[in-house]
């Protein structure tokens, strides 16, 4: 069973740009990347928001048909009526919860063939509030901001051998100034799950995995190196990565932002990320194969695919 994460390309800076562009019967960058690599669960990390799920629809039915869907209003643009980003004005993409230009840019959905349900949304968590928090009573917005850029869910993959998804999608950019607000909130968000599973009265059910843009490498780039590090250091899940970049900038080189972790207790068969691919943004497709064992009943699967390259 394939498990993968993508911050792929597929945000607009107004909304109903990424409908119409699907809808229109012209190509759309990176929908071949998914139908290539193939996923059975897919959590993408860039992908604008609708009411009615119309760009998630759409996009799943052209990446190789999709029956199982998920995606709810992230925290990506949802207005604070504050000035969090020091400009001096208000409404714009720095001031909302996530950044965002509009209410539901770049949040988060779930591409399964396997039923998903939600067991809880932590999205609306304030940063102050979290255990260890980096968050000082200084902070613009301290009584309001919430920790999740996107949002944290916690989902039931109801596979041969059902598993808990564990969602984010770190957004925070690291150039704000001396007071590091952006990259001590990235650090919290990388270290929320691993936070949450530590606590028996907040842990969701076991076996786990965990997956999306943590937007920190553990040793190359900005932002808080030692959140990543100690993730990936934790025993309770597998690395099946480990060094491997999962985007690549003219500048700054190649960096690992994406991750799936697997918690041990899920055998791991090979794992990969996806090519660079045109048009479709400098992050590339993260991908795990998990055993798991099978049942009398799966849902149809398309025909094998050559998997990858790593």
């Amino acid at each position: 069973m394939r498990v993968a994460t993508w911050d792929g390309k597929f945000s607009r800076k107004h909304p109903g740009i990424l409908v119409k562009e699907l809808a229109s019967g012209d190509p759309v960058p990176g929908v071949d990347v998914i139908a290539e690599a193939s996923p059975d669960v897919l959590l993408l990390t860039d992908l604008d928001y609708d009411a009615g799920l119309v760009a998630l629809r759409l996009l799943a039915d052209q990446a190789g048909g999709y029956p199982h869907l998920f995606a709810q209003r992230p925290n990506t643009g949802r207005p604070t009526g504050l000035d969090l980003d020091g400009d001096g004005r208000l409404g714009g993409p720095g001031d909302a919860q996530g950044f965002g230009w509009f209410s539901g840019q770049s949040g988060m959905a779930v591409l399964s063939r396997y039923p998903v349900e939600l067991i809880s949304d932590n999205s609306a968590i304030l940063w102050r509030d979290v255990p260890s928090t980096a968050m000082v009573p200084e902070d613009t917005g301290h009584d309001i901001q919430r920790l999740a850029s996107s949002g944290f869910w916690a989902l039931r993959i109801d596979a041969p051998t059902p598993f808990t998804l564990l969602t984010l999608a770190a957004t925070p950019p690291v150039f704000d100034g001396p007071e590091d607000r952006n990259g001590r909130r990235g650090r919290d968000e990388v270290l929320f799950w691993p936070n949450r599973l530590s606590n028996p009265a907040t842990a969701p059910p076991a076996p786990w995995v965990i997956a999306g843009k943590f937007n920190i490498d553990p040793m190359r780039g900005d932002g808080r190196h030692e959140a990543a590090r100690a993730v990936l250091a934790d025993p309770r899940w597998t690395d099946p990565l480990p060094g491997q970049p999962t985007a690549a900038w003219d500048d700054l080189g190649e960096l690992r932002l994406s991750y799936v972790l697997p918690d041990r207790a899920l055998p791991v068969l090979d794992a990969g990320v996806t090519p660079p691919a045109p048009d479709a943004g400098p992050h590339r497709l993260v991908w795990v194969d998990l055993d798991l064992a099978p049942t009398q009943a799966q849902p149809p699967r398309p025909p094998p695919r050559p998997g990858p390259s790593r």
